[in-house]
């Protein structure tokens, strides 16, 4: 293998980072609401399914022609096995064990999975000391932003710990992975994926909670559905391939990192809650790590370490 490292993403992927960042800011919050009437599998159900609805109308809008080999639709069911249904489960039922808090800092970890992870099975994105110190110390802003608090449950529901976790190394495992895709519209990659992940999970959910034993949902959930579907799911894909096509997994799952900040800024501004001493100090943290991870502004300085990890 070569020396070479992950390129620095530029301004306009900093920009869809962000804008990814401030959507999936939004899913542990909506996630929470369905749970409170729905099973957590057919919270993934709903969310996969209703978002490969949406995104088949996209394609068939956009006149594109699907493929027609099995092979890139093993390929589609593969992404969404690890990109979809193995962490949306682990996650959806994690949060009906442990709080969302939690598992916000948790799932943080993924960035640190990505990079081990594309140092051994990539010749182009490899592992750096910077870089491993920029994520550490944008791990330890989500924890200071979520709240020490949250880490007091940290031995308790020791399993839902190790769920979250076990997601973000599939997330991780699937940002190498969707690096194939990149010859592939971002809509039919998205679209594809969904199908996958919908395929897989719908049996799953018809054997564990089989419908004629749920209750309608109310309103509240829908609208929750929905939004989980088509923002978060659906319009986030279809900026989360955008962003890998041209950046790289490991700099698109720090968007891990940013999650967190875009859930505290939705309650602040959306639903009245207090900006406190500590998301302020965690998002100057988690900003830390970021200029370490990109290096740029380091390097006007002459600082950039350039030691492997």
């Amino acid at each position: 293998m070569t020396s070479s490292q992950a390129k620095p993403m530029n301004a306009g992927e900093w920009s869809l980072l962000l804008a990814l960042s401030a959507i999936w800011g939004c899913t542990f919050f909506l996630v929470a609401i369905a749970l409170r009437e729905l099973p957590f599998v057919w919270v993934a159900v709903a969310r996969v399914g209703l978002a490969a609805a949406m995104l088949h109308a996209v394609v068939l809008a956009g006149g594109s022609a699907y493929p027609r080999d099995v092979q890139s639709w093993g390929q589609f069911l593969v992404l969404g096995l690890v990109n979809n249904a193995i962490p949306f489960g682990l996650i959806f039922w994690a949060q009906t064990h442990i709080p969302s808090a939690l598992a916000a800092i948790l799932n943080a970890s993924t960035p640190v999975f990505a990079m081990v992870l594309a140092h051994f099975a990539t010749a182009d994105d490899r592992l750096s000391a910077r870089r491993l110190l920029g994520v550490a110390i944008g791990v330890a802003g989500v924890a200071v932003m979520m709240g020490l608090q949250a880490l007091d449950g940290l031995g308790t529901g020791f399993l839902a710990q190790l769920a979250v976790l076990g997601a973000g190394l599939s997330y991780a495992v699937a940002g190498l992975y969707g690096r194939r895709f990149a010859g592939t519209p971002p809509v039919m990659t998205a679209a594809g994926q969904m199908t996958g992940s919908t395929l897989i999970l719908l049996p799953i959910a018809l054997f564990a909670a089989p419908p004629a034993g749920l209750a309608m949902p109310g309103i509240a959930t829908w609208v929750a559905l929905l939004a989980l579907a088509g923002v978060c799911t659906a319009l986030g894909y279809l900026i989360y391939f955008r962003i890998l096509a041209t950046a790289g997994a490991t700099n698109l799952l720090l968007v891990t990192l940013l999650i967190p900040v875009g859930a505290v800024l939705l309650g602040v501004f959306a639903l009245g809650e207090t900006l406190l001493a500590r998301h302020l100090a965690g998002m100057a943290l988690i900003a830390a790590g970021l200029v370490v991870i990109d290096g740029r502004a380091l390097r006007l300085f002459g600082r950039d370490a350039p030691a492997r990890a």
